[in-house]
């Protein structure tokens, strides 16, 4: 009875030994099955891993190169000397899509904002301390993420004009005097090599207080004025003006090599194919500088251009146009040479020609995303009054 009943207990605990052995083989089995499947599935955003195309989708950062798209707007020396236009600008920043300021340096009056370290500023009395603080001023931007240019007006220099008279563009009509524009400013010379190095040093001291960028504007021989008049000391009015300008970017560029520079030029420079008399040329500025920024102001282009009665009424056309052309010419040059140069172009906000109200700014925008695409690399707003048309820039969530 004994020895029965513990065969019959072996083979029941068999049995289920080997009932276990299956179900074990089968659970190993779907385990592994079940892992695969997971592992094969993309990541849950639950899992806090950001996708590619979430990273790339910030338009303020360029996707390429993670160097933020500068979206800027200007500031003359005199509102950037007050709290109340940098607490304006600091709002702008925060709520909307713009990060970056244009802040004068030295202006159209040719008068240094602020106390700097270039003895010649000095010597020809050319230093007006409207910015109090730049070191201060730089900083406090900074500590918005608020990118911070440097505009310096170049050839266009009354007070240079003045101490130097020698580097000065003269009236041929008049013994010993300043040739003026329409404006009544004096202006130096292109081919007078020692302003270059001038505005270099004024360049370079603004860079050791933080400036992000240096902006030359004002690159150029005069167009309005007298033209006929004018009689030039270094210039002897044979070599094209376009190789002196070129010669005057290719030294700064020399010069300036560790500094981000940006160039502005006539906006007609996108789809010109001369120096618009003046010597600018777009290639040029392809050649020797970082940004290129043409000053794409609908209401400075003529009556008729590209079939406009008023192109001012066009912001939308206008602008897509030229920065068409713009990118074509860049596209040609970068087939032959090689450049790094971006596009970033100077629009409007100021009612000239027409009522820039929102829905025009926007406009403007727009054409430029539009015609650039993924060579989009931001834009740059003037208004002479520093007041802003908020309500045509994207808010956003900083």
């Amino acid at each position: 009875m004994n020895t029965k009943m513990s065969f019959i207990e072996l083979y029941v605990a068999c049995f289920l030994l080997l009932i276990a052995l299956i179900l074990g083989v089968i659970l190993l089995f779907s385990q592994r099955s079940l892992f695969e499947i997971k592992s094969s599935e993309p990541v849950s955003l639950n899992q806090n891993i950001i996708s590619e195309s979430e990273i790339n989708s910030d338009t303020n950062i360029d996707s390429d190169s993670n160097i933020k798209i500068i979206k800027a707007i200007y500031l003359t020396s005199w509102s950037a000397s007050k709290n109340s236009f940098i607490d304006y600008l600091i709002d702008i920043a925060r709520s909307t899509e713009i990060n970056a300021v244009v802040i004068d340096v030295k202006d159209f009056s040719g008068y240094v904002a602020y106390d700097t370290a270039v003895l010649e500023v000095e010597k020809y009395g050319a230093e007006q301390k409207r910015i109090s603080n730049i070191d201060f001023l730089i900083e406090k931007l900074h500590a918005e993420d608020i990118y911070v240019i440097a505009r310096i007006t170049v050839f266009q220099d009354p007070i240079l004009a003045r101490a130097r008279p020698d580097l000065a563009i003269h009236n041929e009509t008049e013994v010993d005097s300043l040739w003026l524009d329409n404006s009544g400013l004096a202006w130096i010379d292109p081919a007078a090599k020692e302003s270059w190095d001038y505005n270099i040093a004024i360049a370079r001291d603004a860079v050791s207080h933080g400036f992000d960028e240096i902006n030359f504007d004002y690159v150029r021989f005069p167009s309005d004025g007298d033209l006929k008049k004018m009689s030039f000391p270094f210039w002897n009015e044979k070599v094209p003006k376009y190789l002196i300008i070129r010669q005057f970017l290719k030294h700064l560029r020399e010069e300036l090599s560790d500094v981000k520079i940006s160039i502005d030029l006539f906006g007609l420079s996108t789809v010109s194919l001369n120096d618009l008399g003046v010597g600018q040329v777009i290639e040029d500025a392809f050649e020797y500088s970082d940004y290129v920024c043409p000053m794409i102001y609908p209401s400075h282009y003529a009556d008729g251009f590209i079939g406009f009665q008023n192109p001012a009424e066009y912001p939308y056309e206008v602008v897509k146009y030229s920065i068409e052309g713009a990118l074509k010419k860049l596209m040609v040059y970068k087939q032959s040479k090689e450049t790094n140069a971006q596009l970033r172009p100077w629009l409007q906000d100021f009612d000239l020609g027409a009522d820039y109200d929102a829905e025009m700014v926007k406009a403007e925008i727009k054409a430029v995303y539009d015609a650039l695409g993924n060579d989009f690399n931001g834009f740059m707003i003037w208004s002479s009054s520093n007041f802003y048309t908020i309500e045509a820039l994207e808010p956003t969530l900083k």
